[in-house]
């Protein structure tokens, strides 16, 4: 562990630890938040935006930081650095950690669950999603201050993709965990790989498609560069983006900082879900001017997609004790607002 602290305060440099001590010497409290996402990016800007939004709401008290790029430490890093100490906050995703706890996958992305990002976020404010979630990020010493989501995400393929008859066979580009096992379980032939491989894997014919991200972010890669054929609006996956705190900074701050850091993180969430809704809808006209079909699934197609996932959810719940009271929760919400019966 000394050894990576070493490795990580020597990347901080000196332009980091030096506005710690002048923060101090004026009673401000400052905060070194980091996520992987690039500062151009739909999360990058709006995770700057909520930085700034929660330092001018202090008045002055806090002084928020956002690194962006993985500027600190390593992506797969920044939840375990957080919790030492190293960083403040990490803003990437509870999918990073499903290593830590198999119930990181329910806080991560519950795969063909929710139909929008306004249902999944309603599981972390009306339903007991927030709480349970903290249960188990206090164990790592790590508060869960809230969650963001982007619109559903499309898989983008150079073979159609009409229904769920035309995943059996389908080679593509699956990120690891519990997306994988859905998508075997239906005849699919997941390749893990990471993100930045997608492109050339499509070119070179290594994967026939991919699970990359939203339609507008896809297109952005140039994905549809090589593939004609697209899922759209999305269904199987809607990744859940944290901002989460070392636990001990947390409970040094006031409860008046304490809910500007909520108040400021909620308007960006709204604020994610229309931009991330518009510039899908402008990627769709785009794509389907150069040619893409665009593959609206039936709702039988996505209740079948769904009652796969559902079993691969039940055995993921048997995983650790964690894991379990999410899956119960999420079912109980689902069941509640109609997805489930």
């Amino acid at each position: 562990m000394k050894t990576i602290k070493r490795s990580i305060v020597a990347a901080l440099g000196i332009a980091l630890l030096t506005p710690l001590t002048n923060s101090y010497a004026q009673d401000v409290t400052t905060l070194n938040f980091q996520t992987h996402h690039s500062s151009s990016s739909l999360q990058g800007e709006a995770l700057i935006r909520f930085a700034d939004l929660a330092n001018e709401m202090s008045g002055g008290s806090l002084d928020i930081k956002m690194h962006t790029d993985s500027a600190v430490v390593k992506a797969s890093e920044a939840f375990e650095s957080a919790s030492m100490g190293i960083i403040d906050g990490d803003a990437t995703g509870a999918g990073y950690i499903t290593g830590k706890n198999p119930a990181f996958q329910f806080y991560g992305d519950i795969m063909g669950g929710y139909n929008t990002p306004h249902e999944l976020i309603g599981w972390y404010k009306d339903g007991d999603g927030l709480e349970l979630a903290n249960e188990l990020y206090h164990k790592f010493d790590m508060h869960l201050v809230g969650v963001f989501v982007a619109t559903p995400e499309a898989l983008s393929s150079t073979t159609e993709l009409a229904g769920i008859e035309d995943i059996d066979g389908w080679k593509f580009r699956s990120p690891p965990g519990m997306e994988s096992e859905i998508f075997a379980s239906l005849g699919a032939g997941p390749v893990v790989m990471p993100f930045g491989e997608v492109f050339t894997a499509m070119s070179t014919g290594t994967v026939s498609g991919a699970d990359a991200s939203t339609l507008a972010v896809n297109k952005g890669l140039g994905l549809y560069d090589i593939a004609e054929h697209a899922t759209y609006p999305g269904f199987h996956s809607m990744p859940i983006e944290h901002v989460a705190m070392n636990l001990e900074k947390w409970n040094s701050l006031s409860e008046a900082e304490q809910q500007i850091l909520r108040s400021a993180l909620d308007t960006i969430a709204l604020e994610i879900v229309q931009d991330s809704t518009m510039l899908d809808r402008q990627a769709a006209v785009e794509l389907r001017k150069e040619g893409v079909t665009l593959h609206d699934w039936s709702e039988e197609d996505r209740q079948a997609f769904r009652e796969a996932a559902q079993a691969v959810w039940e055995d993921w719940s048997t995983r650790s004790p964690e894991a379990k009271a999410a899956y119960d929760s999420h079912i109980a919400y689902m069941t509640k607002i109609g997805i489930l019966e």
